[in-house]
């Protein structure tokens, strides 16, 4: 299976880049390709609601950005990884940027999704969790699982050992 994540901290060797790098030795392992997308170091700007997409784009976005490279990639993904680190209560402003330009193709192919979130608190992953349980509901796809970590150090032999696990368990 081809498996994209979406890494939307702009931390590049943060808790984030951590746990996705052990997502991506357990899933590899188990057989899938993964490629890590940092998105949160790329130029994409959010949908402008222009609607350029809908009456003469036939789905493309009249920007231009690094996003038509990212789009690209998950239109051939199997799966689809959403990692971030909370910022007040929601994913990164990189990676909702990228998720608000999924308007300009409706739904993303991929009929498997999952979610990984870092945050130092416990108590803020309600939000995105809904989020990202309407956003699987509406590409009418399956949730293959949610991981979140949270604590002052999440660079941990038990969380890197924890990822692995989660990335050999997908199928």
């Amino acid at each position: 299976m081809k498996i994209v994540v979406l890494q939307g901290s702009p931390r590049k060797s943060g808790n984030t880049q951590f746990l996705v790098e052990g997502f991506k030795e357990g899933a590899e392992k188990a057989g899938h390709s993964v490629e890590i997308l940092n998105v949160g170091n790329m130029k994409i700007a959010p949908c402008l609601s222009c609607e350029y997409c809908h009456t003469k784009g036939n789905g493309e976005c009249v920007q231009k950005d690094d996003m038509k490279d990212v789009e690209t990639k998950l239109m051939s993904a199997d799966m689809i990884v959403l990692a971030s680190a909370v910022h007040y209560f929601n994913f990164t402003g990189q990676l909702q940027n990228v998720i608000s330009r999924f308007y300009a193709k409706g739904t993303m192919p991929a009929k498997k999704y999952s979610l990984i979130l870092s945050s130092y608190s416990p108590d803020v992953y309600s939000g995105i969790v809904e989020t990202y349980k309407h956003i699987v509901a509406y590409s009418n796809a399956t949730d293959m699982g949610m991981k979140c970590i949270n604590g002052v150090e999440q660079k941990t032999d038990d969380n890197k050992k924890l990822m692995i696990e989660f990335g050999s368990s997908i199928k």
